[in-house]
């Protein structure tokens, strides 16, 4: 049986559209009060849930979620826009010494949203009401590592620029004559830690050392 661990965020503003405390919204009795009766046709119930996401934030770091416990693949819950797909993952909430809560990450795939994206490092939770909760206090969840990893993006992108520094300082712009794809290969044999990283994060990095590394 997979162990659990226990991960530390901050409670975070989110859009107000979940809950439908947003003026601006569409959607004035929120979008999880609209959409719970889908999901609850489909087999998964969150009556026990407040009808509003906790938005959690994980500065410099970015979410890999695979294999939910549940997803509901285009579902068609409202006219505004076409249907969205969801995924859920069980966990658990913890503020300060409380005996834990279940709960659950809501995750509306980004490639079907048209609006209301979240920042990487983000996460939605489902829960239900948590009093003490306030903005910007810290909340701790527990994932399954195997489905939720925590990427400490800022952390290893500052680690992947210190092991480039010398072998750019030696080559200076000959290094960067191969094709990303290529570099890439070397970075996940040469310094497996870069496996995790995106293309774009890898390129971000890269276009880093050159600037700084480089002779102009």
């Amino acid at each position: 049986m997979t162990e659990w661990i226990w991960r530390r965020g901050t409670v975070a503003q989110g859009h107000g559209v979940a809950s439908g405390s947003a003026p601006e919204s569409p959607y004035p009795a929120g979008t999880i009060a609209l959409q719970s009766p889908f999901f609850l046709q489909r087999g998964l119930d969150l009556s026990d849930c407040f009808a509003g996401t906790i938005n959690l934030d994980f500065p410099g770091c970015r979410w890999a979620l695979s294999q939910p416990d549940w997803c509901f693949e285009q579902l068609d819950w409202t006219p505004l826009h076409p249907p969205e797909t969801f995924s859920f993952w069980r966990v658990l909430l913890r503020q300060g010494d409380a005996q834990p809560r279940q709960g659950w990450i809501y995750y509306p795939h980004p490639e079907t949203k048209v609006r209301h994206f979240q920042r990487d490092g983000r996460l939605e939770l489902l829960a239900p009401p948590l009093p003490e909760l306030k903005l910007g206090s810290a909340l701790e969840l527990a994932v399954d590592p195997l489905r939720c990893q925590l990427i400490p993006v800022a952390r290893l992108r500052a680690r992947l620029l210190e092991f480039l520094k010398f072998r750019v300082l030696a080559a200076q712009e000959t290094f960067f004559l191969e094709e990303l794809p290529r570099l890439r290969a070397w970075l996940d044999e040469s310094w497996p830690e870069a496996s995790v990283l995106s293309d774009a994060e890898v390129q971000l990095t890269l276009d880093q050392a050159r600037q700084l590394y480089t002779e102009s």
